[in-house]
């Protein structure tokens, strides 16, 4: 059980993803983002593909991973498309990657093109030495499909599900993870993500199952979990 006793600053910024996926900006913003993911020791930075280099650079020399994003936001890329994305972005240093699965194939009906995509992604994240995530977009599915977009992640050997990009329409809730993780199992990574900007919320994802948290109010959270603890 998580709570504001249980789990030290530095262990909570251990699990965050410290995100930045917006397309507008300047350059000091991932200045900023890699800055801050250095001085807290978040888990990773996630950022789109063309960010991938410069983060890498930017964080040399310390545990931090570069987490891309891949078909980002919407995953109505082709296969082919999703997996040079992939390529590219560890061949530029990437250390993790998350997919948007493709939400028309899957409630379509197209299993086979959902799993045959999830498939090629993990194996080539493993054989690039990157950990490998599902985006699944849950706000547009109905529970037996955020469920069988489980049983299809796992079978196709991915390190994580994951809820939302953050850009749909609703972002993690409990009651979501909670069912993710009664599906894929006690051993399978977790990670809530869209719409988490507090410690409280953290917890009850943590509580409900998940193993990581991609936030882009990872130092605010942290900061707050460190006044109660004065």
């Amino acid at each position: 059980m998580y709570d504001t006793q249980t789990i030290s600053p530095a262990e909570l910024a251990g699990l965050f993803d410290h995100t930045f996926l917006k397309a507008f900006g300047d350059a000091e913003k991932i200045g900023k983002l890699c800055a801050d993911a250095r001085e807290y020791g978040f888990a990773s930075v996630a950022v789109n593909g063309c960010e991938v280099a410069r983060c890498v650079e930017l964080l040399r020399g310390t545990a931090v991973k570069v987490d891309v994003t891949v078909g980002f936001p919407l995953g109505q890329m082709t296969t082919e498309a999703k997996i040079f994305e992939t390529r590219d972005a560890i061949a530029k240093g990437a250390g993790e990657a998350d997919i948007v699965q493709n939400i028309r194939a899957l409630q379509s009906g197209d299993w086979k093109y959902v799993l045959n995509e999830l498939s090629e992604f993990a194996k080539v994240c493993r054989d690039g030495g990157a950990v490998s995530k599902v985006i699944f977009e849950n706000c547009y599915l109905t529970d037996e499909q955020k469920k069988l977009s489980c049983r299809l992640a796992v079978e196709a050997g991915l390190d994580y599900v994951k809820t939302s990009t953050g850009f749909g329409s609703g972002g993690a809730t409990v009651e979501d993870v909670r069912l993710m993780r009664q599906t894929v199992g006690p051993e399978m990574g977790l990670k809530a993500a869209g719409g988490i900007r507090d410690l409280a919320t953290v917890l009850a994802m943590l509580n409900a199952g998940a193993t990581r948290i991609g936030t882009s109010a990872g130092v605010a959270i942290v900061e707050e979990l460190k006044a109660l603890r004065r």
